[in-house]
């Protein structure tokens, strides 16, 4: 189905997926949502992976109780601010990936 993995870098919690086969059945959205790892909500969560957009909506709703959501944008090597709690990030901010 969908396996996570989640790593701490410095105040941000980088949670990346991976479809098993590469395709995920929508009927199972519900599910694969529920089994998403929960992070602290004073960090920012930034998501990874390939996947369909209505995967990536439902994740970034899932942690709207962070202090930001953002999506990793492979092209640049950075993550993308899309929801933000925190005035310390703006959406469309860039922030860089160590890892």
């Amino acid at each position: 189905m969908i396996t996570y993995t989640v790593k701490k870098l410095g105040n941000m919690a980088l949670v990346e997926f991976v479809i098993e086969g590469g395709v995920l059945d929508p009927a199972k959205l519900a599910e694969v949502v529920q089994r998403a790892p929960q992070v602290e909500g004073t960090c920012l969560v930034c998501i990874s992976g390939r996947g369909p957009i209505w995967l990536y909506g439902s994740l970034i709703h899932m942690y709207h109780y962070t202090k930001a959501v953002a999506v990793f944008e492979p092209r640049l090597s950075k993550c993308i601010v899309v929801a933000t709690h925190d005035p310390a990030y703006k959406v469309g901010d860039q922030i860089p990936v160590q890892q």
